[in-house]
């Protein structure tokens, strides 16, 4: 049997990864924002806001969605998302644990220039 190289790391690091991961590219992130600022809306108010075609929103609204970051509800013929609320939570507790952890004070490092 084989194992993703991710299953060597502990779990806190693993979760801390798949949210990264579906923050790595801008229009999530745009995504995210609209959400927050209009509380919810529907795909195609959120394709209207950014400079790409409605399938690739999708697409980034998938991953966002597969993180748990967004839920998205289904109306008639469209689909309302909005942030998941104890998620975003959750991202903001590991962002800032794993931010503390990263120590710079007295870190000392030779110029590579």
């Amino acid at each position: 049997m084989v194992l993703a190289k991710t299953t060597l790391f502990d779990s806190e690091l693993q979760e801390a990864a798949s949210f990264f991961k579906a923050l790595g590219h801008p229009a999530r992130l745009h995504i995210l924002r609209y959400l927050s600022e209009t509380k919810m809306c529907i795909t195609g108010d959120i394709s209207d806001e950014l400079p790409l075609g409605r399938t690739t929103v999708n697409q980034h609204l998938a991953e966002l969605k597969k993180a748990g970051l967004v839920k998205g509800h289904v109306s008639g013929k469209h689909t309302n998302y909005c942030l998941n609320p104890e998620k975003i939570k959750t991202l903001k507790l590991i962002c800032d644990s794993f931010l503390n952890t990263l120590e710079t004070d007295d870190l000392i490092c030779g110029e590579t220039s």
